[in-house]
């Protein structure tokens, strides 16, 4: 399969599975708010979709496909079947933990809700209901990244949409049903999650045994070193990989000291995912086993390029993202999110948080390509220290900016800690040898810039010309700056017919 076969397969799914994740918190907004039951509700829920947005993006690949790759067929099936084993077992355990220690999870994940028993009653019921999800979706994942070792791609992009697309029917059928309480909305909505969860395992089940795939039935694990390094290697490669969800958590912990404030970056944050997401499992899923296979040769210059021209791809889409989503946050806000118990002041609370938030949003795209070349060479020490970096940065940029701005200051602390994490997961490279940007990629992210003001400059006109901006009238918006910004790059040479031949050269 060509890459660009591979890119819009998982793409497309990615993509798909965003769209749905659109929908599926417009029905949020407009079913909870963004009152205390949401405040509670969104909380609860950080930690379990933390995890599975995390590993959903191919989180555990980072661990598991350079070491399976460099087994022949029969142990590598006998090994993935002994990881699937290993990893089921200690994920009950912890959902376990997890389901008798609610209380203090709750509390920790809002420490602002202490003096708020009921608020943070809330917080650990739906933390019960909701984390079920966690063994199922990381399961999943570690289906999926035998499924991506195998060159199976389809399940690896369907199967995320079982998730979106349950809690979309549930509130579809809570809304259309009997009024209830924001409080059960929100119970149904956190249980529903976690059966979501299921179905997304059992697909991936299905591809596994489907026959094309060499995996044995689940048994008692053989323990190997081989094991052992994988489960050592398998959660700090989590961490690593999902360092801007852990960057949010921290957030979150914080705002929850400001009325609204946990909602206003839950909802914020999801309209920053869409093209963060889409980078992360491309990385992920297709340029991780390109980079592990030259490691592996010994190609190191080849890894280099490779590296460049990845971000070269990654910026040419977060760069005109950042810029929209900052000039656009406000109409965005209302369009997506203005409807039900979800008010006006709530739009504008989000729109201030998602304009702090897109800042980032280039330096982390680039921080999770960088990653994976740690990844590839399997230097986890680093990757791990790097993701520890960015989250100190968070913690204290968030904290010295949440008092003066409110929540709009831990957001824009947010968006310092994934510029400490680029910058540090660059330095690791550079002490590997394996950081050296060339003139293509300076001369390159320069085209993207001047794109990207033509972009930013006709976005600004055309907002001051419309009185008040709709559901139309935002995507005649969004049409348009993709638009220009297309005709721009094409015009400074940012976008060239060799990228295109680069993409479908066959892999």
């Amino acid at each position: 399969m060509s890459l660009i076969r591979s890119s819009l397969l998982v793409g497309l799914g990615s993509v798909a599975s965003r769209v749905l994740g659109f929908v599926r918190d417009m029905l949020f907004a407009q079913a909870l708010g963004a009152g205390p039951v949401a405040d509670a509700f969104l909380a609860a829920f950080r930690l379990p979709n933390l995890v599975r947005r995390t590993v959903g993006e191919g989180g555990l690949n980072a661990a598991l496909i350079p070491a399976l790759g460099r087994l022949e067929p029969d142990e590598a099936a006998v090994t993935a079947g002994d990881v699937l084993g290993v990893f089921g077992l200690a994920l009950v355990g912890l959902t376990a933990l997890v389901e008798l220690g609610a209380g203090a999870l709750a509390l920790l994940l809002t420490p602002g809700l202490h003096d708020d028993g009921g608020t943070l009653a809330l917080v650990a019921l739906y933390t019960r209901l909701a984390f079920p999800i966690v063994p199922c979706a990381a399961l999943a994942s570690i289906g999926a990244a035998i499924l991506n070792l195998h060159a199976r791609f389809v399940a690896t992009a369907l199967a995320p949409l079982a998730v979106n697309g349950s809690l979309i029917l549930t509130l579809v059928a809570l809304e259309a049903g009997s009024s209830l309480p924001l409080s059960q909305k929100a119970a149904w909505l956190a249980g529903a999650s976690s059966l979501a969860g299921l179905i997304q395992l059992a697909l991936v089940t299905a591809a596994l045994r489907s026959g094309r795939v060499r995996l044995v039935r689940l048994r008692r694990p053989r323990w190997s070193p081989l094991l052992k390094s994988l489960l050592l290697a398998g959660f700090p490669v989590l961490a690593a990989s999902g360092a801007v969800q852990l960057f949010l958590l921290a957030a979150t912990q914080i705002a929850s000291f400001w009325p609204s404030g946990v909602s206003w970056l839950y909802y914020a944050e999801r309209v920053m995912q869409l093209p963060l997401g889409l980078m992360a499992a491309l990385g992920s899923s297709l340029l991780l086993p390109e980079l592990a296979r030259r490691h592996r040769a010994g190609e190191i210059q080849a890894v280099v390029a490779a590296q460049n021209r990845a971000i070269e791809v990654s910026l040419m889409l977060a760069l005109p993202a950042s810029a929209a989503l900052i000039i656009l946050a406000g109409p965005m806000s209302r369009v997506l999110f203005e409807r039900g118990a979800f008010g006006s002041s709530d739009a504008e609370g989000t729109a201030v948080v998602l304009m702090a938030l897109s800042v980032g949003l280039p330096f982390a795209t680039a921080a999770k390509v960088l990653s994976q070349t740690l990844f590839a060479r399997g230097s986890l020490k680093a990757a791990v220290a790097a993701a520890g970096f960015g989250l100190a940065v968070t913690v204290v940029a968030a904290l010295a900016l949440a008092w003066p701005f409110g929540p709009a200051g831990i957001a824009l602390g947010v968006s310092i800690g994934c510029l400490g994490h680029a910058a540090a997961v660059a330095l690791g490279l550079r002490q590997f040898g394996l950081w050296s940007p060339d003139r293509a990629l300076a001369a390159r992210v320069m085209r993207i810039t001047v794109a990207v003001a033509a972009m930013g400059l006709a976005l600004a006109a055309a907002m001051r010309v419309l009185p008040q901006i709709g559901t139309l009238s935002l995507t005649a918006l969004c049409l348009a700056g993709l638009a220009v910004y297309g005709l721009a790059a094409v015009a400074t040479g940012a976008l060239t017919r060799d990228d295109w031949a680069a993409l479908t050269k066959q892999s």
